[in-house]
């Protein structure tokens, strides 16, 4: 990898690690409000349903021009956010605008790679990515918990800078101004990210013209074979991924007795376990094998019935790191696959599009899901085992598919060998 990928991977990591620090500081807000408490999965429904909305235009977006810029304008849109959360907008609506500058960013960020390095380094690029973006969970929700958190916000905020009124004066503003600065830094990086050298598709004016390419698009990925398995595998991890993340919260303050600041900390452990199941990935599983980790996703899924058993934090610990180290072994390979078959297809920006398209509908519905349970009361014991129980079938069932298209392709093969 040369110095490049590096300026990629460092302008990607400080936007994901603004995203997850923002995520605690608007839950942080949201109960400063006294707002239900239903509203908490609700700041992911809002943050996402840009990247569902707006994927018939992002692709081509992020393909008409070089894709540094389209990652600088994106970080731009992102401190809007932060920037009406600051001056009183409400978190669900400002972090609507944070996740309509991630829907243009994601289609940059991962097409860039799939331009810049030939498709024998995607599983090793796909491994720094998912290892960073974890790492960038890890950091930035422990940033997030740790500037609500009392003893840390105190001594921020009794920073005072000679002779200038920096109107700060609330732990929310000084998180707001911190997470602000995270992607102003990233979109410095944006800067230096080279060139590829790829050819430019001019962005069409018919939106109806976008939608119909989209559509064709989306029905190609889904129609291949291989396609088909990896996108839905994909698509299943980010749905139960943001999920989990609402379920860890709630989880550590009903079975171990923790607050926020200290929950936000266990949502950084299974990001731990991610990372080490993508490294692994990296090492261990080629491009050509990557459909055979799928059992995986189904063992994730049982294993993350465990948490109701689990009332002490020195277990919840490695169980987390369990989970999350499955879930990355899976996914990392299954995401290759998928930049990799695309890209063939139809190009980086628009096979981003439509993986952005499937992964976030699937986080809009699973989180709206989420957020009608805890409304209707249900307890979180009962939620982790609809989830899990939830996650290992529909990864049985992904399975079940790809073995019917290889023993398809297995009889297509035959015919072909008795005819000639």
């Amino acid at each position: 990898m040369n110095r490049g990928f590096y300026i990629i991977m460092a302008a990607q990591f400080f936007s994901a690690l603004a995203d997850n620090a923002l995520l605690i500081a608007a839950i942080a807000l949201l109960r400063d409000m006294q707002a239900p408490q239903s509203q908490e999965p609700l700041l992911k429904l809002f943050f996402t349903v840009s990247y569902v909305l707006l994927a018939a235009f992002v692709g081509a977006f992020a393909d008409s021009m070089p894709k540094w810029r389209v990652m600088f304008i994106s970080n731009g849109i992102k401190v809007l956010g932060c920037a009406m959360m600051f001056f009183g907008a409400h978190p669900l609506a400002a972090y609507a605008i944070v996740g309509l500058g991630a829907a243009c960013y994601s289609p940059a960020k991962y097409g860039i790679v799939t331009e810049y390095l030939p498709h024998r380094l995607l599983v090793v690029a796909n491994g720094w990515i998912e290892g960073l973006t974890v790492a960038a969970i890890i950091l930035g929700t422990g940033l997030g918990g740790a500037l609500i958190s009392p003893r840390i916000s105190s001594v921020l905020l009794g920073f005072d800078m000679p002779f200038i009124d920096t109107g700060i004066d609330t732990v929310t503003e000084m998180s707001l101004s911190i997470v602000a600065g995270l992607y102003l830094l990233a979109a410095l990086f944006n800067l230096y990210v080279p060139e590829t050298g790829v050819d430019h598709k001019p962005l069409r004016n018919n939106p109806l013209y976008l939608i119909h390419d989209f559509n064709h698009c989306l029905r190609l990925l889904w129609r291949d074979r291989l396609g088909q398995i990896s996108l839905a595998v994909t698509t299943l991890f980010w749905g139960a991924g943001a999920t989990l993340q609402f379920i860890v919260l709630k989880w550590a303050e009903v079975a171990l007795g923790l607050d926020l600041s200290k929950a936000s900390l266990l949502q950084g452990v299974t990001a731990v376990g991610i990372a080490l199941g993508a490294v692994l990935a990296a090492k261990m599983v080629s491009l050509r094998s990557s459909v055979r980790v799928i059992p995986l996703g189904i063992a994730m899924g049982v294993v993350v019935i465990g948490m109701n058993f689990v009332r002490e934090v020195w277990l919840a610990v490695p169980l987390l790191i369990l989970i999350g180290s499955l879930a990355g072994f899976f996914v990392v390979p299954m995401n290759a696959l998928l930049q990799h078959r695309g890209h063939i297809l139809m190009g980086a920006g628009h096979s981003i599009a439509v993986q952005n398209f499937n992964e976030n509908l699937s986080i809009l519905i699973m989180t709206g899901l989420y957020s009608l349970l805890i409304w209707a009361d249900l307890s979180v014991y009962a939620v982790i085992t609809l989830f899990g129980l939830f996650v290992a079938g529909m990864m049985f069932w992904v399975k079940r598919i790809h073995e019917a298209n290889q023993r398809e392709r297995d009889d297509v093969s035959l015919l072909d060998d008795s005819c000639h």
